[in-house]
């Protein structure tokens, strides 16, 4: 069997051989913060997860607990049925993609990818067909002979993956490979490590601040942070579904109306929203928009819309899109933004025209007023 066939093969087993992971009331302070707080979690077998949240949420401190670099204070992770909590990096048969890639820039591309062969003391002979399998798998066949300093941004983070695939770990960390990419090679990267993913089968958890990375790559999200897990679902839900105030603004553009109970009903200024099997949390709460979900009403306008009348404050043209900014009754400013072709509005309104805009009782989400 050709290399490339018989790499691919040999790779693609890994599916069945992929670990769950289960983390239980994980904590890690230093001093007064807690940089992990009772975290608990479960990671599906061959599943791709995402931690996502700002900087200093407890993400990446997580990610080094799962790696065995960082030793918490309490609490119990597993690797299927074993206990791993004290057990060190090298004995936890985990591939690891860090930030930087940290490729040794003296050894070649093969060289770098071998290394962790060559620690297990593996034969020469099989270091150099699994190397070269490795290479395969990433797009990268034939490069092995290349020192790190002649490739570009996107195939060292090629060559970072292939070591860290290159021993067949059953568990693959990633803490924003992506992050010193440009946009254009970021995108392309996102789809080629997501195809990757399905390739290989390795239960995956992926560290990002970006949210539209977390959206593309996903099977879950698990949004952090103060060191706690905010949110745990698909990106679907966690989108269009946020379990409260933070998780909302933190993923996408929201703007949050103020709304009151008036009986059994929610209002905004005075008029009950219509609702389409909304559940309504207790407590105080604000009714979340999204640019994408508002439109400007037309002559059809559904009669499960809600209606907002409101003041165009300035429209952006962005040439498949626009992007419109108005002001509701009492100041609050909302964006909208529609398709140049896909809106049936015969032309763009102006700054100062009264518009009505409408959002469908579908897209009207309530959620819990709180940051946390």
């Amino acid at each position: 069997m050709p290399a490339e066939t018989q790499g691919v093969s040999n790779l693609t087993t890994l599916l069945a051989k992929a670990l769950p992971i289960t983390v239980r009331n994980i904590t890690k302070t230093y001093g007064a913060v807690h940089a992990l707080d009772d975290v608990s979690v479960d990671v599906k077998s061959g599943e791709f997860l995402t931690l996502l949240g700002p900087s200093g949420s407890g993400k990446t401190t997580l990610l080094m607990v799962l790696a065995g670099f960082t030793r918490p204070d309490g609490g119990s992770l597993k690797f299927g049925d074993d206990e791993v909590i004290r057990k060190p990096p090298h004995l936890r048969d985990v591939g690891m993609v860090f930030q930087n890639y940290a490729l040794f820039p003296h050894m070649t591309v093969a060289g770098n990818v071998g290394y962790p062969l060559r620690l297990r003391k593996t034969p020469k002979a099989e270091i150099d067909t699994r190397v070269e399998e490795a290479l395969e798998t990433v797009r990268l066949g034939g490069y092995g002979a290349r020192h790190i300093h002649q490739l570009s941004g996107g195939q060292k983070q090629r060559v970072a993956v292939a070591r860290a695939i290159v021993f067949e770990p059953r568990i693959l960390l990633m803490d924003e490979p992506l992050s010193a990419l440009d946009k254009k090679l970021r995108d392309q990267m996102q789809i080629e490590l997501r195809h990757l993913h399905e390739k290989l089968g390795m239960t995956t958890v992926y560290v990002t601040h970006d949210q539209r990375e977390a959206l593309t790559m996903s099977d879950r999200i698990a949004v952090v942070n103060h060191g706690r897990i905010m949110q745990l679902g698909t990106p679907q839900q966690v989108y269009d579904k946020p379990a409260n105030r933070f998780v909302a603004d933190f993923i996408g553009d929201s703007t949050f109306l103020p709304v009151a109970r008036e009986g059994s009903q929610i209002a905004f200024a005075g008029t009950p929203l219509k609702l389409s099997g909304t559940v309504v949390p207790s407590g105080n709460v604000v009714l979340m928009v999204r640019p994408e979900r508002l439109r400007l009403a037309t002559a059809d306008v559904p009669q499960t819309a809600n209606l907002f009348e409101a003041t165009v404050s300035n429209v952006v043209y962005q040439g498949d899109s626009y992007l419109m900014y108005a002001h509701l009754p009492g100041g609050i400013e909302v964006s909208l933004r529609g398709g140049i072709r896909g809106d049936a509005v015969a032309e763009l309104p102006m700054p100062g025209d009264t518009v009505t805009l409408t959002l469908d009782a579908a897209d009207t989400v309530l959620i819990a007023d709180d940051d946390d």
